[in-house]
């Protein structure tokens, strides 16, 4: 697993700010939106050039990504050398591509000057971050992108584990990306979802989002690992085209998918990362789905607080956190709730996780909701085996 986000550049910088016990520092920017400051989960590691790439390759999505890559390269090499380039395939998320880039020429263009050296219009299509991670890695496989919003990159795990069990690759560089651009902070503004300060998921006082930004890709293999993606479930509401069917039917039905396929009960969760973006019906839903599934209180927590909501790439940067709970976790940590304690009396009670919260037991199976515009509702489950 190689990952960047706004905890750091890597996954073992990621896993100590992630368990840290001290609030995230959220400083509000004007970096996006000049003369409106909001917070949000910016990258601050210094990212790779891309200056040796082909211009419709660059753009900082795929800085993400090469940055994220740079963390599994020696894995993916080997398994090239082993099954030949042809067995590796390339599956990935992505909800802004290269908009970042497209908006700056587009402004430079509209002040009536020529269009920028160094753009080139495919950087923004989306199929762009599979293109750049299989020039990157050599990988000659199926490669694609897919872009269903919040659950794009959690999805692209799931397809990647289809190639997988049905023989058609023997390993697949899978996860997702998204960058910071003002057409998406403009974009959740404009439906009255954005907190300017740090989100504040299942409070009575929640206000909205914080856009974020990073990028997770996992080598995915048949072989035994340290982590091991057990079972998914998803479903599509056709609800609304932005909010969720309030009851929760469809993310229910999601997460029932991912225990059966990976043969757990309910019981045997120890963790649920929550997709808990801090708005209004997302936490009223999903608070009610999760009730209904489990009914007795499961340690829980949405960590958008310290990552900002990664858009098409939080599936795959919520699988990382879950990934570094199991595998790089000896004292048995989990993820904290960051939030003002004070709970929406509406809603069911969550078993929030404190900072420092020890699991009751050795962490083996975690969940992890993805809840997308549309309805896509994606659920991931993870395990570890005994002994591992």
């Amino acid at each position: 697993m190689g990952v960047v986000c706004a905890l750091g550049g890597d996954a073992d910088s990621v896993r100590h700010a992630l368990f840290d016990t001290r609030p995230p520092a959220n400083a509000a920017t004007e970096a996006v939106t000049p003369g409106r400051p909001l917070v949000l989960g910016r990258v601050t590691t210094p990212l790779p050039a891309m200056d040796d790439m082909p211009v419709e390759l660059r753009g900082r999505n795929n800085a993400l990504l090469r940055q994220a890559y740079a963390q599994i390269a020696p894995a993916v090499a080997a398994v090239i050398e082993r099954h030949g380039p042809a067995r590796v395939a390339v599956v990935l998320g992505t909800s802004t591509s290269g908009i970042g880039e497209a908006e700056h020429a587009l402004r430079q263009r509209a002040d009536g000057q020529p269009w920028p050296e160094g753009f080139h219009y495919a950087q923004q299509e989306m199929g762009t971050p599979a293109r750049f991670v299989r020039h990157l890695s050599g990988a000659r496989g199926p490669a694609w992108t897919v872009s269903t919003a919040c659950s794009s990159s959690a999805k692209a795990m799931m397809s990647a584990a289809r190639l997988l069990r049905a023989g058609l690759v023997d390993a697949v560089i899978a996860g997702g990306a998204d960058s910071l651009c003002r057409f998406t902070v403009e974009g959740f503004s404009a439906l009255e979802s954005v907190s300017a300060q740090r989100c504040n998921p299942f409070s009575r006082h929640r206000e909205g989002i914080n856009i974020g930004e990073g990028a997770a890709l996992f080598l995915m293999t048949r072989d035994e690992g340290e982590v091991r993606l057990s079972g998914w479930g998803e479903t599509s509401d056709a609800h609304h085209l932005s909010a969720p069917d309030p009851a929760g039917t469809g993310a229910i039905d999601a997460i029932r998918q991912a225990l059966a396929r990976a043969e757990l009960t309910p019981a045997q969760i120890d963790y649920v990362n929550l997709h808990g973006t801090a708005t209004r019906q997302n936490d009223a839903m999903e608070s009610r789905a999760v009730h209904a599934v489990f009914g007795a209180p499961v340690p829980a927590s949405a960590t958008k607080p310290l990552t900002g909501h990664t858009l098409g790439a939080a599936g795959a940067i919520e699988a990382a956190l879950c990934w570094l709970t199991l595998a790089r976790n000896p004292a048995g940590l989990l993820p904290p709730h960051w939030w003002d304690g004070e709970a929406d009396p509406e809603l069911p009670p969550l078993a929030l996780v404190a900072p420092g919260q020890v699991a009751a037991r050795t962490p083996r199976h975690l969940l992890s909701h993805s809840f997308a515009f549309g309805g896509s509702n994606a659920v991931l489950a993870f395990s570890k085996e005994a002994g591992r």
